[in-house]
């Protein structure tokens, strides 16, 4: 079965974009120039970091 990966609507089509997905209650990452590359985590996990960006606790790396 194929994995349905969603990428943001800001990503650009350079291929500057990380993608998401679920399989079986996981959450999946990825680098859309590096799709064999798979990172794993929990919804908990995600939506954590999520809460931690949306409140600009990464901006100073990107």
């Amino acid at each position: 079965m194929d994995t349905p990966w969603r990428k943001s609507s800001f990503s650009t089509d350079t291929g500057n974009c990380i993608e998401v997905a679920t399989r079986d209650g996981v959450v999946l990452l990825r680098e859309s120039d590096r799709p064999d590359v798979v990172v794993e985590t929990t919804p908990a996990k995600l939506r954590a970091f999520l809460a931690g960006a949306k409140a600009g606790e990464f901006d100073d790396l990107a």
